[in-house]
């Protein structure tokens, strides 16, 4: 289930003097932690699990866009007519 993203906002000199700190955040509170420079957002930092899964989430919303275009532009077969093809193929060993 997704998660809402919690931030915590901090300046750049924290990322220096309190890293421990910032990092166990990241870890186990799974917190965006923004480093500012000069009160503007400069960077995230987030932890590593975090980050491999809001990639994988982005990818998979990635796919299913270029699916739906697909099929908007008709360049999808109907479901029906693909499982059909895809056991006429298993049938004849092509996956062999």
């Amino acid at each position: 289930m997704y998660q809402v993203l919690t931030e915590d906002i901090r300046p750049s000199s924290d990322l220096r003097n309190h890293y421990p700190e910032i990092s166990r955040d990241c870890r186990e509170k799974r917190t965006a932690v923004i480093i500012t420079v000069n009160g503007r957002g400069d960077t995230v930092s987030l932890g590593y699990q975090q980050y491999r899964e809001m990639k994988a989430r982005l990818e998979l919303l990635e796919l299913l866009a270029e699916a739906e275009q697909d099929v908007q532009n008709g360049n999808a077969a109907p479901m029906r007519d693909t499982i059909s093809n895809l056991r006429t193929q298993l049938k004849e060993g092509i996956f062999s």
